[in-house]
C-alpha cells in the first residue's frame, strides 16, 4: 500500500509540473535536500536550497518551455523513513529551429518521511545539450549559462 501511494504522489508531482506548477516538485522537498543534475551545462550542477531550485525551475521553463514528461515507470523500495524511488521518463517538446528535443531522463531520488532529501537526475547529455545549443542559437544565451548552484 505505502509503495502504491508513493509511485502516486511521483506521478502526481509530474502531472503538476507538466502544467507549468513546479511548485509541486520544490515543496516536496525536506529542509535539507541535494538535487543534483548531472553535466556541466546551463541545467547540470548541484543544489541544496529552495531559492536555488525555484531558480532552476525558472531557467528550466524559459529555455524549454514545452518540455513534457511520460512517466514511463516509477520503481519504490524501502520503509517511510528511507524510501528510494526510481522514475525513468520521456521529456519532449518544441524547439525554436522547429525541432523537437526527445530525450530519456532518470531519475534516482531518496524520501525520508515523504519528504525529498535527494534528486540525482541522469539524462542523454548530447541529446540536451545539442537542444541547449539550438536554443542559445535562437537568441537564449541563458542556455550556455554556467550551472544555477548555491
Amino acid at each position: 500500500m505505502y509503495k502504491r501511494i508513493v509511485r502516486a504522489k511521483v506521478r502526481s508531482t509530474f502531472d503538476r509540473i507538466n502544467a507549468g506548477d513546479y511548485m509541486a516538485m520544490v515543496d516536496g522537498l525536506a529542509p535539507e535536500f541535494e538535487y543534483r543534475f548531472h553535466g556541466d551545462h546551463a541545467l547540470g550542477g548541484r543544489r541544496t536550497s529552495r531559492e536555488a531550485m525555484i531558480r532552476w525551475w525558472q531557467r528550466t521553463l524559459r529555455l524549454l518551455p514545452s518540455a513534457r514528461f511520460d512517466i514511463q515507470d516509477v520503481l519504490v523500495n524501502g520503509v517511510p523513513w528511507r524510501t528510494r524511488v526510481a522514475v525513468r521518463s520521456l521529456v519532449a517538446g518544441d524547439l525554436p529551429d522547429g525541432g523537437r528535443y526527445e530525450n530519456t531522463v532518470f531519475q534516482f531520488l531518496t524520501l525520508s518521511w515523504g519528504e525529498v532529501t535527494s534528486v540525482e537526475t541522469v539524462e542523454d547529455l548530447q541529446v540536451l545539450e545539442r537542444a541547449l545549443r539550438i536554443v542559445a542559437e535562437a537568441g537564449e544565451p541563458e542556455a550556455l549559462a554556467s550551472p544555477i548552484a548555491d
